[in-house]
């Protein structure tokens, strides 16, 4: 109630901003832009009245037969222009995240799954090169937070490194391209490679597929590309759509959750295709009484997650990789219990498909 009076108060006195609430977070600034308005950025939660989401589609719209890859490369890359950088995580978060959307004009045409390449300005100190392109996962779908098919969204962390014998951060230590990033502001030129990859791409053929996407901090975005086309946007596939989408996430705390607003109107309106689990570290506690890590939360679903594998269902994991010792450990742990070869038993799920990994 408290977050429809929010929204109902920012309509009615014509704020240009976008707010969410939640239980430990109160009330900040998620994204500028009018809801339902029509810039590029504008991040819509619905589709438009009486339009859909379908002149960018294969024929039949689950071919991926054309899927775009590498349409730009490192020596020839395309320039997109900045709309929007903004912060999306508490002040108690772990770090800075931020959404930023770019305005690619319709010509980087990409699929959900897909990864942009982000080449930042200037050279390398160290040999006088120019900086070497840096990989990030799409955070939107095909057709943009605008849904006009001309914009694209990354999610980045500011990567930085603390230095305790100074006692702040070492500047010369800091990662270029996610600072080059998040310190973007609108209007700003980057130059940008791909889309590249195939791994993480939804396999639409068969519409009761279940589809299990486990991530830790800004493995989020790939996720969000599916949730977007299968649920807030009028596309061929959300329109066939008869599965279940099952998102686990894994942060430090309420703070750093990342489009929670965005989960929990999708787990409001899909409650029945939709479910939503989240891992908090330093505010949760697992079985054991140690923290909350994600293994620990899939192990909550263990007999659950491996009926829907032995169904069909996809599992994916996406975020930094020291998330996958913790969930193999875990997994081989279950396989053990079940009498089950833990290697064949991953292999097999290779083999059909069902297994899909990206982690940095």
């Amino acid at each position: 109630m408290a977050r429809l009076i929010v929204l109902l108060a920012l309509l009615a006195t014509g704020a240009d901003a976008l707010t969410r609430a939640t239980p430990s977070m109160g009330l900040r600034t998620w994204v500028k832009g009018k809801l339902g308005g029509g810039s590029k950025g504008t991040i819509l939660t619905e589709s438009p009245a009486g339009k859909k989401q379908d002149f960018l589609e294969a024929s039949p719209y689950w071919d991926q037969s054309t899927v775009p890859v590498n349409t730009y490369k490192n020596k020839s890359p395309y320039t997109t222009k900045v709309v929007s950088c903004k912060r999306i995580v508490g002040p108690e978060a772990t770090g800075e995240t931020c959404h930023i959307i770019f305005d690619h004009q319709g010509k980087m045409p990409y699929w959900e799954g897909q990864s942009f390449g982000v080449i930042a300005d200037g050279t390398n100190p160290k040999n006088g090169k120019p900086h070497t392109v840096r990989l990030y996962s799409i955070a939107a779908s095909r057709y943009g937070d605008d849904m006009t098919g001309q914009t694209t969204s990354l999610c980045v962390r500011r990567a930085t490194y603390w230095d305790p014998e100074m006692g702040k951060d070492d500047p010369a230590k800091k990662g270029v391209c996610s600072n080059f990033i998040c310190d973007s502001k609108p209007g700003d030129p980057i130059k940008m490679t791909g889309p590249s990859g195939k791994v993480m791409l939804m396999p639409e053929e068969k519409a009761d597929t279940d589809y299990i996407m486990v991530a830790t901090g800004t493995g989020i975005a790939p996720y969000r590309s599916f949730i977007r086309r299968l649920f807030t946007e009028t596309t061929p596939a959300g329109e066939a759509y008869k599965g279940t989408a099952w998102l686990f996430l894994g942060v430090a705390n309420s703070d750093a959750l990342l489009y929670d607003e965005e989960w929990q109107a999708t787990l409001a309106k899909y409650p029945d295709n939709f479910k939503l689990d989240y891992a908090l570290s330093r505010e949760q506690s697992n079985s054991k009484g140690g923290k909350m890590y994600i293994q620990d939360k899939v192990e909550e679903y263990a007999d659950e997650i491996f009926d829907r594998l032995g169904k069909g269902a996809v599992m994916y994991f996406c975020g930094l990789k020291g998330m996958m010792p913790g969930i193999q450990d875990m997994l081989k742990s279950v396989c053990d219990k079940k009498g089950l070869d833990y290697d064949e038993y991953i292999k097999d799920l290779k083999k059909k498909g069902q297994w899909r990994v990206e982690v940095y």
